[in-house]
């Protein structure tokens, strides 16, 4: 009986929701799925999908409620990391110019 008022309750939610947030929980369990079913004992995020979760992580709102196989503090540090390497490689550039 708890099994269906909390799916009851998750399709009252989702009658609400707008179909962007939607998609966009859509597309980040299915690329937890994707990453799942590359069989291996411990899988490893690849570097698309740190992209694919810094990029969710800024469109939409609700990303730490789909997210399962990382903390939502790992997703902010590879953002951090990121930003930090994207700058660094613009000074290297512009000093070589």
């Amino acid at each position: 009986m708890p099994t269906f008022l909390l799916l009851l309750c998750s399709v009252l939610r989702n009658t609400v929701r707008s179909r962007h947030d939607l998609l966009l929980e859509n597309l980040a369990l299915r690329q937890q799925l994707a990453v799942l079913s590359r069989q291996q004992r411990r899988p490893r995020l690849q570097p698309a999908d740190r992209l694919c979760w810094s990029w969710l992580s800024r469109m939409w709102p609700g990303w730490q409620s789909a997210l399962a196989l990382v903390r939502p503090e790992t997703v902010i540090r590879w953002q951090h990391t990121a930003w930090r390497q994207q700058w660094a490689w613009k000074g290297k550039t512009g000093r070589n110019t």
